[in-house]
């Protein structure tokens, strides 16, 4: 494969440091010798493109070792390209089995004690109807079972923040048509199509929280006007939000009575002359 063009292909310098790989789950000596030589060669001094290899009596230890490592990678290259594609398939199939549906679960205890049992193992938590206290695991991530006696009485609070929580995780609290309280801050898999779920709970949710969540957009926040019982909404430390401050004029008109907490009016609203727009003329 030609190298890209960079101007002078006599300086060019392949890009092997950048190449990182999760080798740790790589028992052949194949693979431990190639992560070695992964981790070194960003230390060594840079090779210049098409040189020929070095005489002995002319090239230094440092030489000879980087010329042997270059022709390595480049016999091993693509083994390089074939573990890090298996490396990301792996991820994503960790991250389905995480998100599963507890089917059986639901089918043999019911909904609530299934959602119950979902959050749980995410080292999450959820508050019974009638009940003031939150059940969540032990410091150890043990989980107490006391809650199986409960599979008649609804689920109105569920807490999975700082899970892996995804668009298929939801299936597992979407029964809840009793969900009062919904807690998904610091969810790094939140995504925009998870949230144009949440509209089964426009009857009943009242508090929302999605603080922090890396991945959800402005696009996501405009399927929450379907939950017309809001009453607090927590939208703060959210990166790929833009326009923050036209954002929260528009969820202020699609859930007018609800508190909005995180998104400044003054934040991505500027005036012609590059001036913040004072908070009283947007209100007006």
């Amino acid at each position: 494969m030609m190298p890209e063009d960079t101007g002078s292909h006599s300086d060019y310098i392949p890009p092997v440091s950048r190449v990182i790989v999760p080798f740790m789950w790589m028992r052949s000596s194949r693979a431990a010798s190639l992560a070695v030589c992964v981790q070194t060669i960003g230390a060594l001094p840079a090779v210049t493109w098409g040189a020929s290899r070095p005489s002995s009596s002319s090239s230094s230890p440092v030489s000879a070792v980087r010329h042997r490592l270059m022709d390595f990678l480049d016999k091993y290259f693509y083994d390089i390209e074939a573990a890090i594609s298996w490396s990301v398939r792996l991820k994503q199939w960790n991250l389905r089995r995480k998100n599963a549906h507890y089917a059986y679960t639901e089918r043999r205890y019911g909904p609530y004690v299934a959602a119950a049992y979902f959050a749980l193992s995410k080292r999450g938590g959820v508050r019974f109807q009638g009940h003031t206290d939150w059940l969540r695991t032990d410091s150890k991530g043990q989980i107490s079972w006391d809650f199986l006696q409960l599979k008649e009485v609804p689920v109105e609070c569920v807490d999975l923040s700082e899970s892996s929580l995804t668009f298929r995780g939801l299936d597992n609290i979407v029964s809840l048509k009793e969900l009062r309280e919904l807690y998904l801050r610091r969810c790094p898999h939140l995504d925009d199509w998870a949230l144009s779920r949440l509209y089964v709970f426009q009857d009943s949710l009242e508090v929302l929280s999605l603080a922090g969540c890396p991945r959800i957009t402005e696009r996501g926040l405009a399927a929450l006007h379907h939950l017309k019982n809001l009453r607090h909404l927590d939208v703060s430390d959210l990166p790929s939000v833009q326009s923050k401050g036209l954002v929260r004029i528009l969820l202020e008109e699609a859930l007018p009575g609800c508190h909005i907490v995180g998104l400044d009016y003054y934040e991505g609203l500027e005036d012609d002359d590059s001036r913040v727009v004072p908070t009283a003329d947007l209100r007006h």
